[in-house]
């Protein structure tokens, strides 16, 4: 006798403590962060000298008189530019050649060994060279920012793929489907979880890529900044320097992050909002 279950909705107690939940950890955060500045603000000229760490007051007001001045905002677009056509050609020749090569077992036989020797190439080593071919302006820069998505897309977008349960793909088919609606309904959504963790670990990477191809050779943008205000011995300017780039990782890893949960709001989690119970 087969037992029919029926999707019955969580209480409201249950939502109101997950979004309790939810203000406490923002508390939490909050109060952690507070602790740690107030710290570092307290430390500063009473327990180590300002020059060797500055203080959370002093970089906020560099912070506030650059970006006032715009020179700040200016430097960061340079970055900011480079970053982003840089991870958006990269992600999306990655996530292509990944599922291209993942999908064909004779290029993938063939070339899967040329990739992987390339991915464990030290990309930023490349740098010094893009400088040689494109020059110091911000193609080179893109092109190593390209580089170093690229490979971690496409690493990560390669193996998802390849771990899709094969018995999954051979029941769709005996059911009837159609390969691509293997592909729409297995394959990618399965592999997806993989593609959006290589698109996440791979933005701090090319913000990275952009700042060292700046601190090589550059005459803009914010490694240009961190590297002036080091020659300087201005430890202010480079913690600046660096808070501009820690606040856009943060605020981009949320958004991909707030992105991932609506793509794959389909997953079973701990949390669901539904119970099935017996009819």
């Amino acid at each position: 006798m087969s037992v029919e279950m029926e999707a019955v909705p969580v209480s409201p107690p249950v939502v109101a403590s997950r979004r309790w939940s939810a203000v406490r950890m923002a508390f939490y955060h909050v109060l952690f962060a507070a602790a740690v500045f107030g710290f570092w603000q307290y430390a500063s000229a009473k327990l180590v000298d300002p020059f060797w760490i500055s203080s959370p007051a002093a970089i906020i007001r560099f912070l506030w008189i650059g970006f006032a001045s715009g020179q700040l905002a200016g430097q960061a677009l340079v970055t900011f530019y480079e970053a982003g056509v840089g991870f958006v050609i990269g992600a999306v020749a990655g996530v292509s050649v990944g599922l291209i090569l993942a999908a064909s077992d004779t290029p993938r036989r063939l070339l899967a060994p040329y990739f992987m020797a390339l991915y464990g190439m030290p990309r930023i080593a490349l740098g010094p060279l893009f400088i040689i071919w494109f020059g110091i302006g911000v193609s080179s820069k893109i092109v190593l920012v390209v580089m170093i998505v690229f490979l971690l897309v496409f690493y990560n977008t390669y193996q998802g793929v390849l771990n899709v349960p094969a018995e999954m793909k051979r029941l769709v088919r005996v059911l009837g489907a159609a390969e691509w609606q293997v592909w729409t309904n297995v394959i990618l959504p399965s592999a997806s979880p993989w593609i959006i963790t290589g698109l996440k670990i791979s933005v701090p990477q090319a913000l990275v890529g952009a700042i060292v191809g700046e601190f090589i050779a550059s005459s803009e943008g914010l490694g240009y900044v961190i590297q002036f205000q080091a020659s300087t011995f201005n430890t202010t300017g480079v913690l600046g320097g660096i808070a501009i780039i820690s606040a856009a990782v943060v605020i981009i890893n949320e958004l991909l992050g707030w992105l991932e949960r609506h793509l794959m709001r389909w997953r079973p989690r701990d949390s669901v909002t539904t119970v099935a119970v017996p009819k």
